[in-house]
């Protein structure tokens, strides 16, 4: 008889099944060999992801930075390429913490629909409106990269299952991040504020927050796919690179000091977040002049 984890699991895999078919069936662009550096940049960005510090932001960041596609792809690339990592990521997170199942299904759930709703308006924004949404995604981002490092989130408590109105509060929670999540703004800090506000034991932020994007990145991969909204290549680069990433740090590191890799990356998702309103002030600006 196969328990209701095990169907979790199986979901899991139809999810990640359909994912990978609609990107490789001809629905999406062929991505093309991906370059040491992008295989590096998923190696890295989900090495640390496993071990807490999350994929999205920093990822958000390098591309930025190095220009490796135009910004209005960036979203896009994000979710269809951390995809396969943070599939594993759940895998391996559902399988260890035990929260409550209802609890967990009940919250995957309101990701996914969050998600769908959300992928399907960032991938038909213009450059401009990307840009302002990325950098204020980013500066959120780096605001919970700050408290983490400065122990401001809140305690939580020992739950591991949620009960009446504090399940419904989780479920909106997060509808919202969700949505948010297609935009770049990642899910760990902002879900691990959620579950220990409503009393949750902050461990369990980790298969609520790895499952919910495991179905929820799909979903929104296919809407990024359908409309050509991201870059291929280096969204290979990303799955390849992650995936043994996610191997080694949840099965041979496990836990790292990772007080000084929070503040490197403060300093650099801000500097990004700036470059990216730059960049749409700039455009908004060259608009009005024309």
């Amino acid at each position: 008889m196969l328990s209701a984890r095990d169907w979790l699991f199986i979901a899991l895999g139809v999810f990640g099944v359909g994912y990978i078919y609609i990107w490789f069936s001809g629905k999406g662009r062929a991505p093309g060999v991906p370059s040491l550096f992008e295989l590096f940049i998923g190696f890295v960005t989900n090495f640390f992801d496993t071990l807490g510090i999350g994929s999205f932001a920093p990822t958000a960041s390098i591309f930025k930075f190095r220009k490796m596609m135009p910004d209005e792809q960036i979203p896009g690339t994000l979710n269809v390429g951390h995809t396969p990592p943070t599939i594993l990521e759940a895998f391996l997170f559902i399988a260890i913490v035990e929260v409550d199942m209802l609890t967990l299904v009940l919250l995957l759930g309101a990701s996914v629909i969050g998600a769908w709703f959300g992928a399907g308006i960032v991938a038909s924004w213009p450059r401009r409106n990307v840009q302002i949404g990325m950098g204020i995604a980013l500066l959120a981002a780096a605001s919970f990269f700050l408290m983490s490092n400065l122990s401001l989130f809140p305690a939580g408590g020992t739950a591991l299952v949620l009960n009446d109105w504090k399940l419904w509060a989780g479920v909106a929670g997060c509808l919202m991040l969700g949505a948010l999540m297609t935009l770049g703004i990642g899910m760990y800090a902002p879900c691990m504020i959620l579950v220990s506000l409503l009393g949750m034991d902050p461990k369990a932020a980790f298969p609520i927050m790895m499952g919910s994007c495991a179905f929820l990145m799909p979903v929104a991969s296919i809407r990024f796919i359908r409309r050509d909204s991201y870059a291929a290549r280096p969204a290979l680069g990303l799955a390849l690179g992650g995936l043994p990433g996610v191997l080694i740090a949840a099965l041979i590191v496990k836990s790292l000091p990772l007080t000084w890799v929070r503040w490197l990356v403060v300093c650099a998702v801000v500097y990004a977040a700036i470059t990216m309103l730059r960049s749409a002030m700039n455009r908004s600006a060259a608009q009005a002049d024309s």
